[in-house]
């Protein structure tokens, strides 16, 4: 059995996510302290009794994703099963900074405050309502493109998340991705919806967050992943640490191709994915691209212990 250990994206958040982790592991714990001790504030707090409205906001919803993964990963590994279990790791846009700092390329304290700096550069570069994201069911990823370029008219319209064979979603202006939306319905799409997002990631709107992050990232230190990244932007694996500071600029603003990433895995002989964290949105994505792939969630004391007998037979 060839795994790899997947790390969840935005919009997997829920309040009260990892609490049971860290009650029933110490190590599980000391991530969230250290995450509130690395931002100066009880984010730990926002994430088990806050408000969900509190909790979505970009700024809130990237480190405290990330901070339920890592205590996932610190349950597993309490159990004795460590990152190298994994042939891959990968993670679907901030799930990439999951994935690093579960792989020893960041510290804890590194990707938490990148995080925060993440997603309030993502919240601040386009105005509040004159961005969107929209989701096309049931269109291939070159359909969905030409949708996008079609519905651009000097604006910018174009495809951010190649998810899964019947999921694209695009980004831009609102104009042009409320455009999009009418013309996907026309070209077949079993529905086109706008995601309640409160800005258009991954598009080139997002220029002045990619340069935000090009100075954060410049200035904290990236190591090897003790196991290989496959990147969003690339959709294959990279250990180079410059290679990965880069990626993460490039990210911001380019696609992330989820699909892709899927179909190299499989390629590279991947026949089962522990999702790592909050969810279960990337094991749907990834048994709709290969049925042959297996699939497992980590985010509960329970699931961490299931996956431990997997393995231990």
């Amino acid at each position: 059995m060839t795994r790899a250990f997947v790390f969840p994206g935005q919009g997997a958040q829920t309040i009260g996510m990892g609490r049971a982790l860290a009650e029933a592991y110490p190590a599980a714990r000391a991530v969230f302290d250290e995450v509130d001790e690395a931002l100066g504030e009880k984010l730990s707090a926002l994430i088990w009794e806050g408000e969900p409205e509190a909790l979505t906001l970009t700024e809130n919803a990237q480190p405290a994703l990330m901070a339920t993964s890592l205590a996932a990963m610190r349950a597993l590994e309490a159990e004795g099963v460590t990152i190298e279990a994994a042939a891959f790791v990968a993670g679907h846009s901030l799930g990439e900074y999951s994935a690093l700092a579960a792989s020893g390329a960041l510290t804890l304290a590194d990707t938490a405050r990148l995080l925060r700096i993440r997603g309030k550069a993502m919240q601040a570069a386009v105005p509040v309502g004159e961005g969107a994201m929209a989701a096309l069911l049931g269109l291939d990823f070159e359909t969905a493109k030409a949708v996008a370029g079609a519905a651009a008219q000097g604006e910018v319209c174009e495809a951010a998340n190649d998810n899964d064979p019947g999921q694209v979603v695009i980004s831009g202006h609102k104009a042009a991705v409320e455009r999009a939306v009418a013309l996907a319905k026309e070209k077949g799409a079993k529905r086109a919806v706008l995601l309640p997002v409160s800005a258009p990631f991954h598009c080139t709107l997002m220029q002045p967050a990619a340069e935000a992050m090009a100075t954060a990232l410049g200035q904290v230190d990236i190591n090897r992943p003790k196991v290989p990244l496959v990147a969003n932007v690339l959709a294959a694996a990279v250990s180079d640490p410059a290679t990965i500071r880069s990626l993460l600029v490039e990210q911001v603003t380019g696609s992330v191709r989820w699909r892709e990433s899927v179909l190299y895995m499989a390629e590279q002989g991947v026949t089962e994915t522990w999702e790592i964290g909050a969810g279960k949105a990337l094991s749907g994505m990834i048994r709709r691209i290969d049925r042959d792939i297996a699939t497992r969630q980590i985010g509960t004391p329970d699931e961490v212990k299931a996956a431990v007998e997997s393995i231990n037979g």
